[in-house]
C-alpha cells in the first residue's frame, strides 16, 4: 500500500472486511477490473478501462511495492479485457476484439434481434509464456469462440476454461470447454443455482473444488451478488451468497490469489469519511480521492470463512 494506509484501514483489517488492492497504484481513477496473478504473486495482470478506452496493464512488487502499471506487450492494440492466468503460470487467456484472422475485421457485438454493436464484441485469446515474456497471442478455437459475445475466461488445472457467454434467452450463463489431447471440446452450460438467472465472472479453483462468480438470483432488477458454491461429485452445490459486508454496490469480476484463498473483486464501494476527523485523517482522505472516486476498483477478501466452513466439506 502507499502511505495512505494508515487507520483508514485498521476497522478493515481487523474485521476481515474487504480491502482496496493497491491504492492509487492498481486502483487507480479510471475503472480497474480481473487481477489475475502469476503463482509467486509478485506480477499481477489487470484490466483498466474508461469504456471503450481499455488496455490490460501489468505491475510487479519489489521489495514489497507495486510498480506503476504499464500496458501489457500482448495488449494495447485493441479492446483486451478480462486476463485469467493458468494455474502454473505458462500461458493467459483473456478477451478481445481483435480480429479473428490478421488484417480482418474487428469482433462486433452481435446481439439476439439481430442489432450489432460495432466493434465491442470479443472472442478468448491464449498467449503463451517464452521466457521472461509473452508469444503472439493465438485464438481459441470455434468450439469456444462460437459466440461474438465471449468474455470472463478462467482456467482450471488440465487447462479447461470456464466463461460466460449468451444463452437462448440472450442474457449471460457459464460454460466450460473441457481441454483434451491438446483441443477444446465443446463447451458444457455450468448448472449453478437458478437457471433462469444470469451468471457472470467466474473464478475457479484449479481442482474445480469450488467456483466463485456473480448472480442476480434475487430479481433481474437487483445489483448482482458474488457467491461461492462446491463441487458435489460431478456437479455442484447450492450457491452459497458471500454476505452483506462483500455484497456492495453490485460486485462482480471474481478472480483468485495464487494460493486460491483470497478473493479479487471489483466494486464501486467506497471507504467512509468519519467527522470530526485529525489532520492526518484530513490528509488521508484527500489523497484516496485519486482513487476512491465512484469508479470500480479492486478489492479483496480472504475466503477462509468457506474454505474452512462445513461447507467445503459437504457438511
Amino acid at each position: 500500500m502507499t502511505g495512505i494506509a494508515t487507520s483508514v484501514y485498521a476497522d478493515a483489517v481487523a474485521s476481515n472486511a474487504p480491502q482496496v488492492f493497491a491504492p492509487g497504484v492498481v486502483s487507480g481513477p479510471a475503472n480497474e477490473d480481473s487481477a489475475a496473478f502469476t503463482p509467486d504473486g509478485d506480477t499481477v495482470y489487470f484490466d483498466r478501462m474508461h469504456w471503450p478506452n481499455a488496455a490490460i496493464m501489468v505491475a510487479h512488487r519489489v521489495h514489497g511495492v507495486w510498480s506503476t502499471p504499464t500496458v501489457a506487450p500482448f495488449s494495447g492494440q485493441w479492446l483486451d479485457h478480462d486476463p485469467a492466468m493458468s494455474p502454473d503460470g505458462s500461458f493467459l487467456v483473456f478477451t478481445s476484439n481483435r480480429p479473428d484472422v490478421d488484417g480482418g475485421k474487428m469482433i462486433d457485438a452481435v446481439m439476439a434481434d439481430g442489432s450489432v454493436h460495432a466493434g465491442f464484441g470479443g472472442h478468448l485469446w491464449r498467449v503463451d509464456r517464452k521466457g521472461n515474456g509473452w508469444g503472439k497471442p493465438v485464438r481459441l478455437p470455434d468450439a469456444v469462440n462460437s459466440s461474438s459475445r465471449t468474455y470472463a475466461p478462467a482456467v482450471v488445472a488440465d487447462g479447461s476454461v470456464y466463461f460466460q457467454r449468451p444463452a437462448e434467452d440472450d442474457d449471460f450463463r457459464l460454460f466450460r470447454s473441457q481441454y483434451r489431447n491438446g483441443a477444446y471440446q465443446p463447451p458444457v452450460a455450468v448448472a449453478l443455482g437458478d437457471a433462469s438467472a444470469h451468471k457472470l465472472d467466474p473464478a475457479v479453483a484449479p481442482d474445480e473444488s469450488f467456483i466463485v462468480f456473480d448472480a442476480n438470483f434475487s430479481s433481474k432488477d437487483d445489483p448482482d451478488r458474488l457467491y461461492i458454491a462446491f463441487r458435489e461429485g460431478d456437479g455442484w452445490g447450492k450457491p452459497i451468497d458471500l454476505g452483506k459486508d462483500i455484497n456492495v454496490k453490485g460486485p462482480w469480476g471474481a478472480h483468485l490469489s495464487p494460493d486460491h484463498r483470497t478473493l479479487y473483486f471489483s466494486s464501486t464501494r467506497s471507504l467512509p469519511v468519519h467527522y470530526p476527523r485529525t489532520p492526518q485523517q484530513a490528509q488521508d482522505d484527500i489523497a484516496r480521492m485519486q482513487w476512491d472516486n465512484g469508479s470500480e476498483n479492486i478489492w479483496s477478501v480472504s475466503l477462509a470463512p468457506w474454505l474452512d466452513g462445513p461447507h467445503a466439506s459437504g457438511g
